[in-house]
């Protein structure tokens, strides 16, 4: 998860779909990535140090999931695996984006990897970051750093920045309401199946730190094995934000991938 303590700036921009206001952030010229974001974050500061590279080669796509920074939701109004996955088809048709790049971490790593079972036509590569299809460890973690009582007592820092990250779009403490509801996914989520991600065809990268306490690497070996073209990438020394705490490691192994399917993705872009 991101940390950046900083007030939403507005987006650049906005979409109506699935019936959503959705704030996204859109730079480059390209062919289109859709750059999803972890639980409780938002686009803008999960990849913050991807876009001076990504924006290179690519139009980079940047949505707030539902109730997350400058896309309004109320989480008690229900909050899902499910749902994201129905916003993500609808962001895209909104912009008509038939087929396009996936990109996702923690949270939008779920996104992206279950749109990708459904969807494969629609998905050039694939890379997602920090996820497992295993039930435990996340749920557990998931429930403690979920927890709005546990950070009030044990990391008010962290309270302060949720509270500026998703307050003037939310409302007042709305981020208490977000966070339970996340835990709850992750616990009563379905899981994906081998026979699920057998589908997801595109050539995909799994990247996994190897201190990631929500996905272990043996979880993200046996993923990226699954996937009928899955690579690895073990990230040394590292938590679960890959993209923020180890940039240079992962901008070069994604370029280095995306270079290597470019003749794939091209062709499955206009399959």
């Amino acid at each position: 998860m991101a940390h950046p303590a900083t007030v939403p700036s507005a987006p650049m921009f906005t979409v109506q779909a699935n019936e959503l206001q959705v704030g996204y952030d859109a730079h480059g010229s390209g062919p289109p990535v859709i750059l999803l974001h972890s639980a409780t974050s938002s686009g803008r500061e999960d990849f913050a140090a991807q876009l001076p590279l990504f924006a290179r080669g690519f139009r980079c796509y940047l949505p707030d999931a539902r109730g997350h920074a400058t896309t309004p939701w109320d989480a008690r109004l229900g909050f899902s695996t499910e749902m994201l996955v129905e916003d993500l088809g609808a962001f895209a048709d909104a912009l008509s984006l038939d087929t396009f790049h996936l990109l996702g971490f923690s949270m939008g790593a779920m996104t992206a990897l279950t749109f990708a079972t459904r969807h494969p036509e629609r998905v050039r590569t694939l890379i997602v970051i920090g996820i497992t299809t295993e039930r435990e460890p996340r749920a557990s973690v998931a429930r403690r750093l979920m927890d709005p009582e546990w950070i009030d007592r044990n990391d008010p820092a962290r309270a302060g920045i949720l509270a500026r990250r998703h307050d003037p779009y939310q409302g007042t403490d709305a981020w208490r309401n977000l966070l339970p509801a996340i835990s709850e996914d992750v616990r009563t989520q379905p899981l994906l199946s081998s026979r699920d991600l057998r589908g997801a065809d595109a050539p995909a990268l799994v990247a996994v730190g190897d201190r990631d306490p929500f996905t272990p690497v043996d979880h993200a070996w046996g993923l990226a094995r699954t996937l009928p073209d899955g690579r690895l990438l073990v990230v040394p020394d590292c938590p679960h934000e890959v993209v923020s705490r180890r940039p240079g490691l992962f901008n070069e192994a994604a370029a280095a991938f995306y270079r290597s399917t470019e003749e794939i993705a091209d062709d499955r872009a206009g399959r």
